[in-house]
């Protein structure tokens, strides 16, 4: 039952990945027709990141009372109606509106599925699993290209999305007792799930943060989301503004990043078969260094683009090793609760984070990137060691 359901997973994570690249292909045209200037990309963007934490937090209050497969199926049905809307949408306002109920159900599929796949798949799934949020990632603005490209309106792109969430909707509906078999399969050689029979009460925020270990691993993800959402947003500006790199080649370095992540977890799959999770995490950390390496010493410019492609490689096995390794570090009854608080402050560090650095960029420099990347990997490495000191958890299986 396990492997029947995979497919429908990484599929679940496929459609998680396609609408959020688009916002960004999308807004010359949409900024227009709104009659908005193109910086308010920026409050649509913080709206939907504000529904994510909000959801993320209540991922283990909706996990314990409807399981994990009917809050997949009802949040992507969320998400799917969310993209209809703006579709239909020809008001910045009613945009932004719309932008709730599309964060609030992205928040819930992650952390729900995420937790799901840490608790019955192997360390090579979680990699893979994020491998596909990459494919979604990267086919979305193609689905918005080809919409504009054949004659049509960003909102036909929208519409085409829409309906694809549509599809999953019904196939997951449809896949509900692969859920329930799992479950019961699962729960016969398992630490018990927090979805079995809706066991035991959500955990507070309270409580969770003074779980030992805890603190540090939030830390250590908000570390972890604030280097790879600051390298998305202004690698392209360091490379143009500090390395002399044409605007157009720094662009397209830029987008690189993202092939390093998604490629790298499809290599981390296979690798986790060898090495375990916190190993996997370590081997990231001493990658993205290397990466920042690159761009601090001075040389030709291929270094400094030879650094991001790098940098993205390290990130690739950060993401999916640290939720896999959560059951193991606090037990299979608290795990998705963490997981939820996990993707909640993720969400933090890539909303604050990045511009943080651009208020640095905007008075100092742009040439403090490398230095600002290293200091979060820093923290990032320290946070990581102490968890590892305060909540070893346990061997899983690779």
């Amino acid at each position: 039952m396990l492997q029947l359901l995979l497919p429908v997973i990484y599929l679940a994570f496929i459609s998680l990945g396609l609408p959020d690249a688009v916002l960004g292909a999308a807004w010359p045209s949409m900024h227009q027709e709104f009659g908005v200037p193109i910086s308010y990309a920026g409050a649509v963007s913080m709206i939907i990141s504000a529904g994510t934490i909000v959801s993320s937090l209540q991922s283990d209050r909706l996990t314990r009372r409807w399981g994990t497969g009917k809050v997949t199926a009802f949040s992507v049905a969320i998400t799917a109606v969310s993209l209809f809307g703006f579709s239909m949408t020809r008001s910045f306002w009613l945009l932004c509106a719309w932008a709730v109920p599309y964060g609030l159900g992205a928040g819930s599929v992650d952390a729900s599925i995420n937790n799901y796949v840490a608790l019955h798949y192997k360390s090579r799934h979680m990699s893979w699993l994020h491998c596909m949020w990459g494919v979604g990632a990267t086919a979305g603005p193609y689905v918005m290209g080809w919409a504009l490209a054949g004659g049509g309106q960003w909102y036909d792109g929208y519409r085409v999305l829409g309906i694809f969430q549509i599809a999953l909707t019904a196939v997951l509906f449809f896949t509900l007792p692969l859920w329930k078999e799992n479950n019961k399969s699962a729960g016969q050689n398992r630490d018990a799930s927090p979805e079995k029979a809706g066991a035991g009460k959500p955990l507070t925020l309270k409580e969770i943060f003074g779980i030992p270990g805890a603190r540090e691993i939030l830390i250590c993800f908000l570390c972890y989301s604030a280097v790879e959402q600051s390298v998305s947003l202004w690698a392209s500006t360091y490379l143009a503004l500090a390395r002399g790199v044409a605007a157009e080649t720094a662009a397209r370095y830029a987008g690189m990043f993202f092939i390093g992540i998604t490629v790298g977890r499809g290599i981390s799959g296979f690798l986790t078969m060898e090495i375990d999770d916190e190993n996997m995490i370590r081997l990231g950390q001493v990658l993205i260094a290397a990466g920042i390496a690159c761009l601090l010493i001075p040389g030709p410019q291929a270094l400094a683009l030879l650094g991001l492609v790098v940098i993205g490689l390290g990130c690739a096995p950060i993401y999916p090793c640290i939720i896999h390794s959560t059951p193991a570090h606090f037990g299979a009854d608290k795990s998705q609760a963490v997981i939820g608080v996990q993707m909640a402050f993720a969400y933090i560090g890539s909303c604050l984070m990045p511009p943080l650095f651009g208020l640095a960029a905007n008075h100092i420099t742009p040439a403090l990137l490398p230095g600002y990347l290293l200091a979060l990997l820093a923290l990032m490495a320290v946070m990581h060691e102490l968890l590892m000191k305060r909540a070893p958890g346990t061997k899983r299986p690779l």
